[in-house]
């Protein structure tokens, strides 16, 4: 059951002023306007376009709805485009609210629902023949008919595979605090500008609006300056590095600089930092790709195709003006313990360098842990213990899916070489949203909770998709608008 509240004046220049240097965690109710719907639409109106999210309204009803924007990035398997519904209601004769839909499109497969790959016509793969020639395949079904004309279109003319509608709290109170203070004194401007967090070389103010994706639940109550977040993944997954690119992107764009930490060789270093803060060009990213990293003989999942596209994407946050870095720090050259104290040094020396960022550092399982021991060595010492002995501020998470697929590198049934590749996964439903979720207490392996991605697909290799290279993305949908 849904809960409402009522902003006074004077709450409401409470929560406005107090925006200050991170946006406010999203509220688990509805904002309510004290105005009417007719005199608070025209200042919803003003928001997106200062936002520089077009739309098109439908006149009278109190409807709008925003073209394409395309999720920061992109490339042929993890292409996300996003557009909001965003609909008036009168809460009462005085009062009004705004309910805002996210619908979101892709060309990966994952948000498909249950039965869009199913056949429904009756003459498909029957006959053939060719359109216009009068053949067999001009005699469609009812079910054809409407799979043709359904086709996306004009702004929607690229290839989908699945799309899904939410209703986004988290947008609805953005615009809320961008059109309150106008609304309560009318000389206050309609803004959609936010309290960044702007790179200091940046060349220019970053972008009102940057799209970051459906708000992941718990985050932004966890990323503090100065702290570390930990993240124990399953390699080899798209989700896990979109997480982190979202994640990026929610938490700069809400004023928290944040520095990135790959678990990727040392010797890469250079390659990485240089390739997140240039213009991207195709130098830049054969640069980067040079590597001998990405053409391991065995690629366990942190040279994959999403990996790339996820530097990419940190790399166009920073192009945009905001404060993204990124780091790397493994050491593949040394094992057991010693490996464990060189990643904890190197990791450690980047958050002494910058303590006023917040630091996402993601690794295999292991290396996260913040209690002492392993199954085969009761001493051992994974990197997360020893970061939370030297830093006030060290939070572990496990990695969280429901069941899908992965690229995964495991001994083959003689035990003799890995044999890497798509592998099944097994996980637990909770739900699609990425989240954060806390623990009362870190369970034996010191995690003190999890982070969710939902359904896991595997990320082959980078270098076995054309490099990786972003710009082969799915081309971002153009023209005009259609009908609703």
């Amino acid at each position: 059951m849904r809960s409402t509240i009522v902003l006074s004046l004077v709450l409401l220049g409470w929560v406005v002023g107090c925006a200050g240097r991170q946006e406010p965690e999203t509220p688990d109710y509805e904002a309510i306007y004290d105005v009417p719907l007719d005199e608070m639409w025209p200042s919803v109106r003003e928001y997106f376009t200062n936002a520089n999210l077009p739309f098109r309204e439908d006149k009278g009803s109190r409807v709008l709805e925003t073209e394409w924007k395309q999720e920061f990035g992109g490339s042929k398997i993890a292409g996300f485009w996003h557009r909001y519904l965003v609909m008036g209601k009168r809460e009462t004769p005085t009062k009004s609210k705004l309910w805002i839909v996210r619908v979101t499109k892709t060309v990966n497969k994952t948000l498909a629902p249950a039965g869009r790959e199913l056949d429904w016509g009756i003459n498909r793969s029957l006959f053939t023949g060719g359109p216009g020639t009068g053949g067999p395949e001009d005699r469609v079904s009812i079910e054809d008919d409407e799979d043709r004309f359904s086709m996306p279109r004009g702004e929607n003319g690229f290839y989908v595979d699945s799309a899904q509608g939410t209703r986004d709290l988290h947008m609805e109170w953005r615009v809320f605090r961008g059109i309150a203070p106008h609304l309560a004194k009318k000389e206050a401007p309609v803004t959609a500008a936010q309290k960044v967090a702007r790179a200091p070389d940046a060349k220019q103010a970053p972008q009102e609006f940057t799209e970051c994706g459906q708000d992941i639940i718990g985050l932004k109550p966890r990323a503090k300056t100065g702290g570390v977040m930990l993240l124990g993944e399953l390699h080899g997954t798209q989700e896990v590095p979109r997480f982190i690119a979202q994640a990026v992107c929610q938490l700069v764009m809400s004023g928290t600089p944040v520095s990135v930490g790959l678990e990727l060789p040392v010797e890469n270093e250079e390659r990485v930092t240089t390739f997140v803060k240039s213009e991207g060009t195709e130098e830049d990213w054969l640069r980067l790709m040079e590597a001998p990293f990405w053409r391991s003989p065995y690629p366990d999942g942190r040279g994959s195709e999403a990996v790339a596209n996820m530097l990419e994407q940190l790399r166009q946050l920073r192009a945009r003006g905001l404060d993204v870095e990124a780091f790397v720090y493994d050491h593949p050259k040394l094992s057991g313990q010693q490996r464990e104290n060189a990643l904890t040094q190197t990791v450690l020396g980047h958050v002494k360098a910058g303590p006023g960022r917040f630091h996402l550092v993601v690794s295999g399982n292991i290396h996260p842990r913040t209690a002492q021991g392993l199954p085969w060595d009761k001493q051992y010492q994974p990197m997360g213990r020893l970061l939370k002995a030297q830093l006030k501020n060290v939070l572990s998470l496990d990695m969280a899916y429901n069941s899908g697929s992965a690229w995964i590198c495991a001994a083959d049934q003689q035990g003799r070489k890995l044999d890497c590749g798509v592998k099944e996964t097994k996980g637990k439903d909770n739900g699609d949203r990425f989240f954060v979720h806390i623990w009362d207490s870190p369970n034996k392996e010191g995690y003190h909770g999890v982070f969710y991605v939902g359904p896991v697909s595997a990320s082959e290799p980078a270098i076995d998709k054309g490099l990786g290279r972003p710009s082969d993305a799915a081309p971002e949908p153009t023209g005009s608008m259609q009908g609703l």
